[in-house]
C-alpha cells in the first residue's frame, strides 16, 4: 500500500490529473467534459515535465564541467538526490516517508478545510521532498516509527498548508486575482528575497515593459533571449574546462558545438514547458473549483514553479541571471564556513532563481527583479553550507543536508534545534499553538493569507 502512495504523491501528473478528476465529477460535469478535463490536465502536465526534463538534461553536464574549468572541489546540493538515496537504502525511512505523504495530505486538507488557510498544496515532487527529509530526521534523531509517522505527518500537513499562505499577496500582485497559489518549498527564501527586493524598486517599472531599441528588439523574444544567455554561459563555461575534459561529455562533437547545442537546447526546454503551463492552467483552475466549492470550499490549489513563468518571463530571464551572479557570491561566502562549498545550481538557479525574479519584479520593478534574483542566489549557497552538518548517514550514502529548498533546510534546523535542547514535545506543542493563534488572528480574513501586502 505504502508503495501505491509514494508512486501516487510523487507523480505530480496522475496527482493532478485525480484532482481534475474529483473536481469535474463534484461539478457534476458531463462525461465528456470530465474525460477532455482529466487527460488535458494530465497532458498540459506531462508537457510542462517535458520541457524541465530538456532544461535538466542539457544542464546535468554543467556542474562538472564549470568545477574543472574554475577549480572548485565542492558538492552539487540535489535534493530529490538526497532523498531518493535514503528511501532505496533505508526500509524505515521508505516506509515512514509514504506514510507522511499520505497522512500528511489528508492533515492539508482537513486544515484548509477548518481554517481560514485554503491552500491545496499538489507540487508532488516537494511533498515527497519534505515528507522524505522528515522521515530522515526522526530516524537520526532516534524517533521511534510510530512517532515519526504521527508527528511527521502533522507538520508535513501544516506546513505545506502555511507555505502558500506567505505567498499569497505576491502571488495576487503578480496574477491580478487569486485563483492559484505558489505551492514550494522555496517559498521563504524566493518571498524573502522580493520583499528585499520590493524596499529598493519602482512596481510602475515592470521589466514586461522594458524598451529597448529597434535593432536589438530581438531580445523582447523570449526565445531569444533565453538562447543569448544561455549558449554565452555554456560558452564561457566549456572554454574554461577546455576540449579535453569537455569530451567526456561530448564524445567526438565539437566542444564548442556541444555548448552551443546545449544552452539552445535549453532554450527549447523553457519554450515547451511555458506551453504545457499554458496549457495545464487552462484546465487545473476552473476542475480545482469543484474541490473548493464542495470539499474545501474557497481552496485554492498551489502549484509549481513553473506556474509563475508566462506573467512575467523576461523577469524569469533576469532573476536567473542574478540569481546564478548570487550563487557565485554565496559560493565566496561559504569558503570560510569550512564545511562544504556548494557548486552554483544552475537548474535551482533558473526554476526557484527566476521565481524570485518574478515576484521581486512585481512588488518591486525591473530593480526588485534583479535583486530579490541576486538576494535568492546567496540564499541558494549559503545556507547549504552553514546547515550541511545537521544529519548525515555516511553509512548510506548520504554525508549531509544538501538541501537546496530553503524551507527544508528551516523545518530540519528547526527540529535538531528542539531536540538539541531537550523539548521535542514543547516544540510540537509551540508549533500546534503558533498555527492556532495565526487561524484565529485571520479567521474572519476573506484571503487567509499569513503575510497581509505591505
Amino acid at each position: 500500500m505504502y508503495d501505491f502512495l509514494t508512486e501516487l504523491f510523487s507523480t505530480p501528473s496522475i496527482l493532478l490529473g485525480v484532482v481534475a478528476l474529483i473536481g469535474l465529477i463534484v461539478q457534476r460535469k458531463r462525461v465528456e467534459n470530465i474525460v477532455e478535463g482529466t487527460f488535458k490536465t494530465i497532458l498540459g502536465f506531462l508537457i510542462l515535465s517535458a520541457g524541465s526534463d530538456l532544461i535538466a538534461d542539457n544542464l546535468a553536464p554543467f556542474a562538472d564541467i564549470f568545477v574543472e574549468g574554475f577549480g572548485i572541489e565542492g558538492v552539487v546540493p540535489f535534493d530529490e538526490a538526497v532523498v531518493g538515496a535514503l528511501s532505496d537504502q533505508v526500509a524505515t525511512i521508505a516506509r515512514t516517508t509514504a506514510l507522511i505523504l499520505g497522512f500528511g495530505f489528508l492533515v492539508n486538507v482537513l486544515i484548509a478545510r477548518i481554517t481560514p488557510f485554503k491552500y491545496i498544496f499538489l507540487t508532488g515532487h516537494m511533498m515527497w521532498i519534505l515528507a522524505g527529509g522528515l522521515s530522515w530526521a526522526f530516524y537520526d534523531l532516534g524517533v521511534s516509527e510510530m512517532n515519526t509517522i504521527i508527528f511527521g505527518s502533522f507538520l508535513q500537513g501544516s506546513i505545506l498548508t502555511l507555505l502558500p499562505a506567505i505567498a499569497q499577496p505576491a502571488m495576487r500582485k503578480l496574477t491580478g486575482e487569486d485563483k492559484i497559489a505558489y505551492g514550494h518549498l522555496t517559498t521563504l527564501g524566493v518571498i524573502a528575497s522580493a520583499y528585499i527586493g520590493k524596499l529598493c524598486g519602482n512596481p510602475e517599472k515592470s521589466t514586461e515593459d522594458f524598451d529597448v531599441p529597434e535593432r536589438l528588439s530581438f531580445i523582447k523574444d523570449t526565445a531569444i533571449a533565453v538562447s543569448l544567455v544561455m549558449v554565452a554561459v555554456y560558452l564561457v563555461t566549456v572554454i574554461a574546462a577546455g576540449p579535453e575534459f569537455v569530451a567526456e561529455f561530448a564524445g567526438d562533437q565539437h566542444y564548442l558545438i556541444f555548448g552551443l547545442l546545449r544552452g539552445l537546447g535549453f532554450a527549447a526546454g523553457v519554450l515547451v514547458l511555458l506551453y504545457g503551463v499554458r496549457m495545464f492552467l487552462a484546465e487545473i483552475v476552473p476542475a480545482f473549483r469543484g474541490i473548493a466549492l464542495k470539499l474545501v470550499p474557497g481552496a485554492r490549489p498551489a502549484l509549481d514553479v513553473p506556474v509563475l513563468f508566462a506573467y512575467a518571463p523576461k523577469a524569469l530571464m533576469i532573476g536567473f541571471i542574478f540569481a546564478f551572479l548570487g550563487t557565485l557570491v554565496g559560493l565566496a561566502i561559504s569558503i570560510p564556513i569550512g564545511t562544504v562549498i556548494p557548486v552554483p545550481a544552475i537548474i535551482g538557479a533558473f526554476f526557484t532563481g527566476g521565481a524570485a525574479g518574478i515576484f521581486g519584479n512585481a512588488l518591486g520593478g525591473r530593480r526588485g527583479a534583479m535583486i530579490a534574483g541576486f538576494v535568492y542566489g546567496i540564499l541558494l549557497s549559503v545556507p547549504v553550507a552553514l546547515f550541511y552538518p545537521l544529519y548525515e548517514l555516511v553509512d548510506y550514502g548520504v554525508e549531509g543536508l544538501a538541501y537546496l529548498v530553503s524551507d527544508g533546510i528551516a523545518a530540519l534546523s528547526l527540529m535538531r534545534l528542539f531536540f538539541a535542547i531537550g523539548v521535542p514535545i514543547l516544540g510540537l506543542i509551540l508549533f500546534i499553538a503558533g498555527l492556532i493563534g495565526v487561524s484565529i488572528r485571520f479567521r474572519g480574513a476573506k484571503k487567509g493569507d499569513l503575510l497581509e501586502e505591505q
